[in-house]
């Protein structure tokens, strides 16, 4: 019986894990992000101060006046913005470990498709929150601030407000720019054609200028700003799922030409 036992065990393919394993090594791999994701976070709590003074110096170059209304109200965006920054400055271990974790599951041709779609994401997330920050935020807050053209009011809002304003233009742009990576991954599993977007895309341009007149100052200028990033980001899709229709084509033809000659 024991013989038999240790054939059985011998008979198991090399490279392969059994469930306990896996469980394991994604116990191990949670554990250390977790660590990471902790120590960064601590870390970045120190520097929440240069933080919302940077926020705050640019908004009171607009004509906001920051307060706060009840006493842990600081200290609760203290917290918070640490612990975006945690999740922000620890995402390329965690999508390194997902990564990790993933690889012996996927077939040679996905590893690349995968491996290129995680840093790819993780870039155009960051190249949109980039823009959102430099751009978007600065054009929004003077659109509010312009509605007052008498300057009647005192422009006096919550560093709860602000920030939570600013988070969430940042995530929204962030998303956004994840259009292309999108487009590669429901292009690549055969979920999304390109007559499709092409077909939408007078609809998709006057959205886009839409939602840029609404956010901006009534200038061409920054309409335009705000508005060809997102237009390109369009085409960009378009041009990816093109191509990756034409590779898979010629693939399907040359396994095609293969049959024939067998």
């Amino acid at each position: 019986m024991i013989r038999r036992a240790v054939k059985k065990k011998a008979k198991k393919p090399s490279g392969q894990m059994g469930i306990v394993e896996h469980l394991s090594e994604l116990r191990r791999r949670i554990f250390f992000v977790v660590i990471v994701f902790l120590t960064v976070t601590i870390v970045g709590f120190n520097f929440c101060d240069d933080l919302v003074a940077l926020l705050v110096r640019r908004a009171n170059e607009i004509g906001y006046e920051m307060v706060y209304i009840a006493p842990g109200e600081l200290f609760t965006q203290y917290i918070r913005l640490s612990v975006i920054g945690g999740i922000v400055f620890s995402s390329p271990v965690i999508l390194f470990q997902t990564w990790l974790f993933i690889k012996p599951a996927l077939k040679k041709s996905e590893k690349t498709v995968v491996f290129l779609s995680l840093m790819a994401g993780l870039v155009c997330f960051l190249i949109g929150a980039l823009f959102a920050f430099f751009i978007v935020v600065p054009i929004t807050l003077n659109f509010f601030i312009s509605v007052d053209r008498l300057q009647s009011v005192q422009a006096t809002i919550t560093i709860q407000n602000y920030i939570n304003f600013v988070i969430t233009t940042l995530i929204t742009f962030g998303v956004v720019f994840e259009m292309p990576v999108l487009t590669i991954l429901l292009s690549q599993l055969g979920l999304l054609k390109p007559e499709w977007l092409i077909s939408s895309r007078r609809v998709v341009i006057v959205v886009v200028f839409i939602i840029a007149a609404v956010i901006t100052p009534p200038d061409v200028i920054s309409q335009i700003l705000v508005a060809i990033p997102m237009l390109i980001l369009f085409e960009v899709s378009i041009a990816l799922s093109k191509a990756i229709r034409k590779r898979k084509k010629e693939r399907e033809d040359e396994d095609f030409d293969d049959e024939d000659d067998e």
